[in-house]
Parts: structure tokens; C-alpha cells; sequence
């Protein structure tokens, strides 16, 4: 396998490296979302909860053990709890902008990585290939089919390579995106239903 890699020219190297680092950052989120799905599913409804029953003491705390981006959005929102609801709902946004930001990083390197895999195999394919037509220009009028031949599949081995590379990787990127967009909806549901408790508690 490695002696068949090889006949791709240096281009191959960079091209793997990019299969290496798109398939570590896909593993480090997968990762990441799957703890974050079991830990953040229900601090919301505890903290909404404790809220409505007039318990600020207990919703902080509950918001503080879950270790989730929800707990520490409704953190910060019981911290200005008190203050005009202009001020609440602009950290609470502000808040659940900076744990969004936190839960797309690497995403653009995916992407990145997904864009030029395949320019590289492309630029691996165009440098084989010159070298193809330079033997043919040193052979003269005497081409070796075989020879031709051989050189050009393994022009074209990179670009294989870059596409094998770049489809995958497209695909984790447009994964990881929707994972992202929708714990993004979560965080905006949980939100909202913390103001719409703390407009309850405030009405008593």
C-alpha cells in the first residue's frame, strides 16, 4: 500500500496529513456533542423550575453542576436577573453567541481541509502529467505506450486521493454544521423559556 501511495509524487504526503487532521477534528466534536447531548438535556427545565418556585439559590446551583453551554447561559442570565429585561435578553444572546462560537470551532478547517485536498491532488495530477509529456518530448518519435500509461495513472493517483479525501470530509463538515445549528435551537429554546419563568416568578 505504501509502495502504491508513493508513485503519487511528494503531493501525497500533504493530501494524508489533511485525511489525519479532518478525521481528528471530526472524532474531537462527535465527541463533544455526544457529551454535551447527555449533560445539558434537562438543566432548563430544573432551572426554570426552581425559578417559578422562587428559589434563586437552587436554580444557581443547578445551572453551575451541569457543566453544559445551557447551565452557563442561565448562569449569567441569574446574574442580572434583577435588571431591566433589555439587559437580560442581551446576555442571554450574548451569552449563547460565545457557546455557539465555542461549539463551531475547527468546523472552518474542516471546511478548509475539504477545499483543498482535492487542489492539491489536482496540482499532483498537472505535475505528473508534465513529467509524462517530458519523457514523451526526450523519447522523440519512439512512445511507449506502457510507459505513457504508467505515467499517467499515477498522474492521476492524486487527484483519487484529494477527491477520496474531500468527499468525506465535506460530508462530516455538513454534519457537524447541523449538529451545531441545532443545539444552537436548543440554547434559544432554553432561553426563552427561563425569561418566560422568570416573568412568572417576577408576577407573583
Amino acid at each position: 500500500m505504501i509502495d502504491f501511495l508513493s508513485k503519487g509524487g511528494v503531493l501525497v504526503i500533504p493530501i494524508l496529513l489533511c485525511s489525519v487532521f479532518a478525521l481528528t477534528i471530526f472524532a474531537e466534536r462527535a465527541i463533544r456533542f455526544a457529551v454535551l447531548g447527555r449533560r445539558g438535556r434537562l438543566v432548563a427545565g430544573r432551572v426554570s423550575d426552581f425559578i417559578e418556585k422562587g428559589d434563586e439559590k437552587g436554580a444557581k446551583e443547578a445551572a453551575m453542576n451541569s457543566r453544559s453551554p445551557m447551565g452557563r447561559i442561565l448562569a449569567q442570565g441569574l446574574d442580572v436577573m434583577d435588571q431591566d429585561r433589555e439587559i437580560l435578553e442581551t446576555v442571554l444572546a450574548h451569552a449563547t453567541e460565545e457557546e455557539v462560537t465555542e461549539l463551531s470551532r475547527y468546523l472552518q478547517a474542516l471546511a478548509t481541509i475539504a477545499n483543498i485536498a482535492p487542489l492539491l491532488g489536482l496540482l499532483g495530477t498537472v505535475t505528473g502529467m508534465i513529467k509524462a509529456f517530458m519523457v514523451i518530448q526526450q523519447m522523440g518519435g519512439k512512445v511507449n505506450a506502457a510507459v505513457l500509461a504508467g505515467g499517467i495513472w499515477e498522474a492521476m493517483l492524486t487527484t483519487a486521493l484529494g477527491l477520496a479525501v474531500a468527499l468525506p470530509t465535506m460530508v462530516a463538515h455538513s454534519w457537524l454544521t447541523h449538529r451545531v445549528d441545532r443545539y444552537e435551537a436548543r440554547l434559544q429554546d432554553g432561553t426563552v423559556r427561563f425569561i418566560k419563568s422568570l416573568g412568572k416568578y417576577r408576577g407573583k
